[in-house]
């Protein structure tokens, strides 16, 4: 193969794949394909009252709300807890083996 040819293939994948990410396709898809259906929407508000004991891997959380909250406990590098319903007045507990605690998220 001579070096023209090689330069030439290698600027239709360049382009190629400059075009792919101008228009947002090339990292999107897999992201929006592995979304769960119950997406974390922000961090919980101050009526969600957490107690954290960080080196126990343990967190208490409590709805004080006054509604039911969708929420669930994200722990950094390490396994976060199912995104659940909890009424107003509703506590309960997270423990982790792996990882450290992140923050509470309504989902």
């Amino acid at each position: 193969m001579t070096h023209g040819k090689r330069l030439a293939r290698l600027t239709t994948g360049a382009l190629a794949a400059s075009a792919l990410l101008a228009t947002g396709l090339a990292a999107a898809p897999a992201a929006v394909a592995t979304a769960p259906a119950a997406a974390v929407q922000g961090t919980a508000p101050s009526c969600v009252k957490r107690d954290v004991i960080k080196h126990k891997k343990y967190v208490k959380v409590t709805n004080l709300c006054g509604e039911a909250m969708h929420l669930k406990v994200v722990i950094d590098w390490g396994n976060d807890s199912p995104c659940l319903t909890y009424q107003h007045g509703e506590q309960w507990e997270w423990n982790w083996g792996r990882g450290s605690y992140g923050k509470v998220v309504t989902c």
